[in-house]
């Protein structure tokens, strides 16, 4: 696939593809003979894997290390800490959200009570 249909299909703009290629949060792709990236399964998987993780907040540092140490081959405990620790940031993120939801739930039910609908 081209760049531009990877962009498409992901949305993600091709100069992110290019800057997430560029820092080494997605491996390299490769390339036709005339230097056009030419994305296969396995890099669109990595783009797949590498959108899911950023939108859901998980730090670009640990992702780059994460990427090095699969491409590496190596370091299987420390990707398994990596993918732990992220997991625990997100539980707790997702803890604070359910109880600011539970928050906002009393303060909108308390205004339905002191105004009905009016509110």
């Amino acid at each position: 696939m081209t760049i531009g249909e990877v962009s498409e299909k992901y949305e993600m703009t091709a100069d992110t593809l290019r800057y997430y290629e560029r820092i080494g949060l997605i491996p390299p792709v490769p390339r036709k003979r005339n230097g056009i990236r030419d994305y296969d399964e396995t890099a669109c998987g990595w783009v797949s894997f590498i959108k899911c993780m950023r939108s859901a907040g998980v730090q670009i540092e640990a992702l780059i290390e994460y990427v090095a140490l699969m491409q590496a081959g190596t370091g299987i405990e420390r990707r398994k800490e990596i993918l732990i620790e992220q997991r625990a940031r997100l539980q707790n993120q997702a803890e604070t959200l359910r109880t600011t939801i539970e928050r906002l739930d009393y303060k909108i039910a308390n205004y339905k009570k002191l105004f009905g609908n009016k509110a």
